[in-house]
């Protein structure tokens, strides 16, 4: 199936809307002391799509992150790849020889590679798998994920990870529409929220470096509010200034506050590739929420992502359904009032290369899971 795989440049990773499939997405994760790499793979088109007796090649690429899990050895991780998303009856054979291909050009000591698929879950596109009123009911036990994913495949090697890294569920907007068509698709309360906050005078300007501080006062009072990890200052510096371009896939970064008379009330990260603006992280003030700063912030973004050339917005992490005892339950109701189409990612698979390292290597990861964004 797979014809060809050969290494490649990563400045030469061809532009796309997912960022972590680009060049700029590798020097954030070079700055971070990762090493990654970049290939090119070959297959015939009639090979990735059942509707089709195409036999001409389709050339696609994937990037690679490695990661050390201990002194002797590291996992391949690859972040929302591949892009291209074959026919359902064909994904777990595309996957396997995938990663058979690629196993040669790994090294080593690379006990497995992890795929954290963009790829539409399959359960997202069962009627069965929503209630009477349109809410999606999630994915089945882990048994039966594999079993719907490794048909077709040979050695049946596709395992369903511990647990997702990325976010598997988002809601995208479309910004193929004006001002008023996108308003009008939100719901009442968010665009009432919005008009409040131009009302009390909330303002948006764009950031820079010299000014990371003021994001992170806003990012730290909204992890103890939350209770959440507090990710180190410098990762958000990094986020900010790295730069690829001189490359095939760059993107620009956005720091985004939110103000009412210079007193800063919330902020964000908007990074811009391709078609595609992506709301990365976010942060609030525990105070003066009653001026809606976030959605005023979230409306500016999609503005600005629209001006950019973008015709979609990733509003990246929300619960997968409308469940108020999910952590992420917050999240949903207010990303899900703009009124976006939900989409429900198949999440994070692996792929063992050493079966024997792999299996203490999932029991170790057990003991040390947490929700993160990579």
């Amino acid at each position: 199936m797979i014809a060809d795989i050969e290494d490649k440049e990563v400045g030469d990773l061809y532009k796309t809307g997912i960022i972590q499939q680009t060049a700029y997405w590798s020097t954030v994760k070079k700055l971070q002391g990762l090493q990654s790499k970049a290939f090119n793979f070959k297959t015939k088109v009639s090979d990735l799509y059942t509707d089709t007796d195409d036999m001409s090649y389709f050339v696609g690429d994937l990037l690679v992150i490695l990661q050390a899990v201990d002194e002797d050895h590291c996992i391949a991780y690859v972040p929302y790849g591949p892009e291209v998303e074959p026919s359902e009856e064909n994904q777990g054979y595309f996957l396997e020889q995938l990663s058979e291909s690629l196993r040669s050009q790994l090294p080593v000591n690379c006990i497995m590679i992890r795929y954290d698929l963009s790829w539409e879950s399959h359960w997202a596109k069962d009627d069965d798998c929503y209630d009477l009123h349109g809410n999606w009911l999630g994915v089945p036990e882990r048994r039966i994920q594999e079993m719907r994913l490794n048909f077709n495949t040979e050695h049946w090697n596709l395992h369903k990870s511990n647990t997702d890294i990325l976010p598997s569920n988002t809601i995208f907007m479309d910004l193929k529409r004006d001002d008023d068509m996108l308003l009008g698709r939100m719901k009442a309360k968010t665009r009432y929220n919005i008009n409040l906050a131009s009302r009390k005078g909330v303002r948006i300007r764009s950031l820079g470096l010299e000014s990371l501080e003021i994001w992170y006062d806003l990012y730290r009072q909204t992890a103890e509010r939350n209770n959440f990890f507090l990710h180190d200052i410098n990762n958000f510096r990094i986020i900010l200034s790295a730069r690829a371009n001189d490359t095939l896939s760059p993107a620009e970064v956005y720091l985004l506050v939110a103000e009412v008379e210079d007193k800063p009330l919330a902020a964000m990260f908007l990074v811009v590739s391709a078609n595609r603006g992506t709301y990365l992280y976010g942060a609030s003030a525990t105070e003066n929420r009653n001026y809606m700063a976030t959605y005023a912030l979230q409306w500016r973004a999609m503005q600005i992502a629209r001006e950019k050339g973008c015709t979609e917005y990733d509003f990246f992490g929300v619960a997968p359904q409308a469940d108020p005892s999910h952590p992420m339950y917050g999240l949903y109701r207010f990303k899900s009032g703009f009124g976006g189409d939900i989409y429900h990612r198949l999440g994070c698979w692996d792929y063992p290369l050493d079966k024997q390292k792999y299996q203490y290597y999932i029991s170790m990861e057990f003991k040390n899971q947490s929700y993160h964004l990579s």
